[in-house]
């Protein structure tokens, strides 16, 4: 289903985001994610020559991390192609603090007091958000694969259940695909999946 009808408008900014996760053969998986923002009008900046064209990156920048099985981080790095400000560079190294992190309940907040204000990249940071998810797609359904979607123990309450508004425990989806883990009443706890 599309969106309504917007009323006459002209575009203004374009932002991108891709995020992929590659499992390695070294039994750690890199998480990749890259923000390219474009506007549809050129103008002036001296760092880049003078000018920036219409549709030419204002930003292009990428990080990758590369976690184990239990999202901590073993690698971060990184790179910027492009932004305003010659500048933007020197703070890729502040991402090496990611290191020995895991990403778990309170990443975000973790991430805030690392890299907020001046202490990071406000894009190459607000790429975390969507990395943590591709990390646990990426980690989660690698290992799933390994065990052929085979739950060591079918009575227990999968972890992904009662993360969203579909996969609440009272919701019909989970009634249809985890009836062990149904639970009829609104007032499930996230405390109720241990």
């Amino acid at each position: 289903m599309p969106l309504s009808k917007p009323v006459e408008r002209e575009l203004a900014h374009t932002r991108t985001i891709v995020c992929q996760g590659y499992e390695r053969k070294d039994g750690l998986w890199d998480i990749e994610a890259q923000v390219v923002d474009t506007k549809p009008y050129s103008f002036p900046n001296k760092d880049r020559g003078g000018r920036i064209e219409a549709e030419e990156a204002l930003h292009d920048m990428k990080l990758r991390l590369t976690v184990d099985a239990n999202l901590v981080i073993h690698a971060a790095e990184a790179v910027t192609e492009a932004a305003p400000f010659n500048y933007c560079t020197a703070i890729h190294p502040a991402y090496s603090r990611l290191v020995g992190l895991r990403i778990a309940p309170g990443w975000n907040q973790r991430l805030k007091e690392l890299f907020g204000g001046i202490q990071g990249c406000t894009h190459i940071t607000e790429l975390f958000a969507t990395m943590a998810t591709a990390a646990v797609q990426t980690v989660g359904g690698s290992i799933m694969r390994r065990q052929q979607f085979v739950d060591p123990d079918p009575t227990s309450i999968p972890k992904h259940l009662h993360t969203c508004h579909a996969l609440a425990l009272s919701s019909p989806v989970v009634l249809e695909h985890w009836p062990h883990a149904y639970r009829p009443s609104q007032t499930v706890s996230t405390q109720d999946q241990s």
